[in-house]
């Protein structure tokens, strides 16, 4: 309720002789409505790649309730009307962060929750790094990087967490992560030196061919957002030396509002340095997951 307020309160300042009135409009081909605020155009709406996503898993999740073996197929939910509530724009332009309301029930007038703060795709990697001076490196001899940086969010002005970054409107997931890894680390790598760990652990747990088509990713707050991390790994041999200068490197994009500082850390301690950023557990434990399987060496 409180983020409501702020919300209209920060409109009416922004807009103090704007009238506070709704757009409405349809999706073509859909029977549900939205609803708009007038900061933000149907066009504006319908291209954000972040909306596309989700209304169009959403859609899909939806539609499988009319196979009979469907546990909603009785009395099944439909998506009736959106009410977008606020905006956020990057650099004052380019749509960044929708907040909206879903308004999801059955007939007999079960509601789901649907509160949604809609952000779009990022991406995480685990960066381990190898001394090549070592012909066979152990588990002990890896080390993993971590980034500290502020996180206003979380309240925190040096949170741990591995190198992760939102994904632009025209970037590939594994190009994302490599350009990732090289703004908050200064280390290149090539998009093929990357293993997709989600991918990996989507063909390992042999997901039904008519199941849910979500992303081959993690969701980190599945009950509020629709954000989704797809998680990489990258192997990288370096001098030790090189290995060494890197803690504490200061890095990120300084203009940008980036204040990064790297920490490097015995790939074993990474789940304890980092336990309180679900990515980091997440890839933590998908890549030992994967390595019990032989997945990955």
């Amino acid at each position: 309720m409180n983020f409501l307020r702020l919300t209209t309160r920060h409109l009416k300042s922004t807009h103090p002789t704007r009238p506070m009135t709704m757009s409405t409009f349809k999706i073509p081909g859909s029977n549900f409505q939205i609803n708009s605020i007038p900061d933000l155009s149907k066009e504006d709406l319908l291209s954000f790649p972040a909306f596309k996503t989700w209304i169009s898993t959403l859609q899909q999740s939806l539609a499988r309730q009319n196979h009979p073996s469907h546990e909603f197929h009785t009395d099944p939910y439909v998506l009736r009307k959106i009410d977008i509530q606020s905006i956020d724009r990057f650099g004052g332009a380019r749509l960044g962060f929708v907040k909206l309301k879903a308004d999801v029930s059955n007939s007999g007038g079960e509601t789901l929750p649907g509160s949604v703060f809609l952000r779009g795709g990022s991406v995480g990697m685990l960066l381990i790094l190898q001394p090549d001076d070592v012909a066979n490196p152990t588990e002990n001899d890896k080390r993993a990087i971590l980034t500290i940086q502020p996180r206003i969010p979380a309240g925190s002005l040096a949170f741990p967490e591995i190198p992760a970054g939102m994904l632009d409107d025209s970037g590939s997931f594994a190009g994302g992560a490599a350009k990732e890894i090289q703004e908050e680390t200064g280390l290149v790598v090539e998009q093929g030196d990357l293993i997709d760990m989600t991918s990996l652990a989507a063909q390992a747990a042999q997901e039904p061919g008519q199941g849910e088509r979500l992303q081959h990713a993690v969701y980190p707050s599945a009950g509020g957002s629709d954000e989704f991390i797809p998680l990489f790994l990258c192997l990288k041999k370096m001098p030790r030396t090189s290995i060494e200068e890197l803690q504490g490197k200061l890095t990120g994009l300084r203009d940008e509002g980036e204040k990064i500082t790297l920490k490097v850390v015995p790939l074993g301690d990474l789940w304890k340095e980092g336990f309180r950023d679900g990515k980091t557990l997440a890839a933590w434990a998908l890549y030992q997951g994967l390595k019990q399987e032989g997945l990955i060496e």
